[in-house]
């Protein structure tokens, strides 16, 4: 997998994003909107995935829309995030849009890499994600959380449940423990993804300081 660095290359704080060639074309965008609220040096890194729908699934499921199903290849993918994560002098945050959202949200169950997680209208309908949220402990300290407001208007009844699913998803981050912010945002899944994924990137950098 390829990854592409923005910003800062030695700074202090370094934020891992799974993205694809939508994302790359809006990534200079979002870097700055991260930056603008942050003011201090950030090293974005971001990840280009070769298949977006096996390598960012923490396991095989059914195709939902289209005839591509979910290879389950996630923790292939998060084996590369973790070599990017080598550094103890470095804080890691692990964020992203859509599926990869989902995977930065998977991630910080499998480790205690990252201070904090960007989730930007995720893909939590992912069958049986949030069951496995109420099973296992998530290993950060604050996990960020948005969905447009016209999203669960989807044609797809699974991807109709997005709503409610992460609200539950909320529900049970908090009911652990675990502090999490939740933003609507406004329009459908496919509106503004690089400034919903920098809002949710200057949420989590700004949670120590906010609290």
């Amino acid at each position: 997998m390829e990854t592409i660095i923005l910003g800062e290359a030695e700074a202090k704080k370094v934020l891992i994003q799974a993205v694809d060639e939508h994302d790359l074309a809006v990534i200079e965008n979002e870097y700055k909107l991260i930056t603008e609220p942050v003011k201090e040096d950030i090293c974005l890194i971001a990840l280009k995935v070769d298949d977006w729908n096996d390598d960012l699934s923490p396991w095989q499921s059914e195709a939902v829309f289209g005839q591509k199903s979910f290879g389950g290849r996630a923790s292939d993918t998060l084996e590369i995030v973790k070599s990017l994560c080598v550094d103890k002098d470095r804080k890691y945050y692990i964020g992203g849009y859509s599926l990869a959202g989902l995977f930065a949200l998977w991630a910080a169950y499998q480790t205690e890499l990252f201070e904090a997680v960007a989730a930007a209208s995720p893909s939590v309908w992912f069958p049986s994600f949030t069951d496995m949220m109420r099973e296992k402990t998530i290993g950060c300290d604050f996990v960020y959380l948005s969905l447009g407001d016209k999203e669960y208007k989807a044609r797809n009844p699974l991807m109709a449940t997005v709503a409610d699913r992460i609200i539950e998803a909320k529900d049970i981050l908090e009911s652990k423990g675990v502090a999490c912010r939740f933003e609507w945002n406004e329009g459908n899944h496919f509106k503004d993804a690089d400034i919903r994924t920098a809002k949710a990137f200057a949420a989590a950098l700004q949670f120590k300081t906010d609290t």
